[in-house]
């Protein structure tokens, strides 16, 4: 079966030429060819990056790069990558950067993290559990070096 997906040429401008983006899933794709087989590669082999949440997650200490060069989710995350949800603004690498302008901060301990609204994270900060960012104003708010949120179950919300 093909999927249709409905974008735009350009994807930073949603007034751009609309297109229709066809893809057919693998497992449907793999029959079109005699002979071929799927292989089953062990989650901790590789680290997916659709999303810039994605690409924060592994940018930051939750993975750990080894001598050999592979990618793995740090030890101490059991198996569990921080689950990140970045504001639509941080959809693009480029945005991506203006967040953190420093270096990706520690998500080592870090359950989840949402950041809403224009936000710059300074060298040093550190998420713990489940934490939310939010700047509710006009323009940038930089949320200093420190660790925010804790060991509970609590979602730990700070507002800038």
């Amino acid at each position: 079966p093909v999927m249709k997906n409905a974008k735009t040429v350009d994807p930073r401008d949603k007034k751009s030429t609309p297109v229709l983006q066809l893809e057919t899933a693998m497992g449907a794709a793999i029959s079109c060819f005699e002979g071929a087989i799927a292989v089953v590669i062990p989650r901790e082999r590789f680290a997916p990056v659709k999303t810039t949440n994605d690409l924060l997650a592994l940018r930051s200490d939750a993975y750990q790069l080894t001598k050999d060069f592979r990618i793995l989710l740090a030890a101490g995350r059991k198996g569990v990558p921080p689950n990140i949800k970045l504001d639509g603004r941080y959809k693009f690498v480029d945005a991506l950067e203006t967040l953190i302008p420093n270096g990706a901060p520690s998500l080592l301990h870090c359950d989840s993290l949402e950041i809403e609204g224009e936000v710059v994270l300074a060298k040093g900060v550190v998420f713990k559990g489940a934490v939310v960012i939010k700047n509710s104003g006009a323009g940038p708010k930089t949320l200093v070096a420190g660790t925010y949120g804790g060991a509970d179950f609590k979602k730990a919300t700070y507002e800038l």
